[in-house]
């Protein structure tokens, strides 16, 4: 019942509602700027042929323009992309190094990777013993690269806590 009601009052009219919209004046195009049109009107002034090239069509143009074929694919969905993303090849992994590993729930560690722990442990390692834990005796121990062990060695220290005793500071005396 309600469609009928909807459908004739849309209905209603038609004709003369469109003739009303084809009938009215087309937008015209936005006023030039007064010293842009002087230029346009010296221009056609000097040359006439200018107006005629400008309504004609060219054919050669219009062919080339006829043959032009587009062809649009949609885009892939995100869905279709986090598929992709989350399809991984299996690591290899191995197990920590050290009885640190109790406590917390770490039960492998990625080739090629360390956890905290193990840089703490290799780090100070290396400086307390730096003949026997070299950077390629770090690098077989742990499964890592030789460059990697190198810049962690060189970039990264574990720090060192120093006691000051009282006797030792110097006193500045006040003035």
């Amino acid at each position: 019942m309600g469609g009928l009601v909807i459908r004739g009052i849309r209905n209603f009219n038609v004709e003369n509602r469109a003739e009303r919209e084809i009938s009215k004046m087309k937008p015209s195009p936005a006023p030039r700027h007064p010293s842009t049109n002087s230029l346009l009107q010296t221009q056609m002034g000097v040359n006439p042929e200018i107006k005629g090239a400008i309504a004609r069509k060219d054919d050669k143009l219009l062919s080339f323009l006829k043959d032009v074929y587009v062809d649009s694919k949609d885009p892939v969905s995100s869905m279709q992309v986090k598929a992709a993303e989350t399809h991984q090849e299996p690591e290899e992994f191995r197990l920590p190094k050290g009885q640190h590993f109790d406590m917390i729930n770490i039960k492998r560690v990625p080739k090629g990777k360390i956890s905290v722990v193990e840089a703490l442990t290799l780090l100070n390692n290396h400086k307390l013993y730096p003949e026997t834990w070299t950077a390629e005796k770090i690098a077989q121990e742990y499964l890592l690269e030789q460059k990697d062990v190198n810049s962690l060695l060189k970039y990264f220290v574990t720090f060192e806590v120093k006691d000051f005793s009282v006797e030792d500071k110097k006193a500045i005396e006040p003035k």
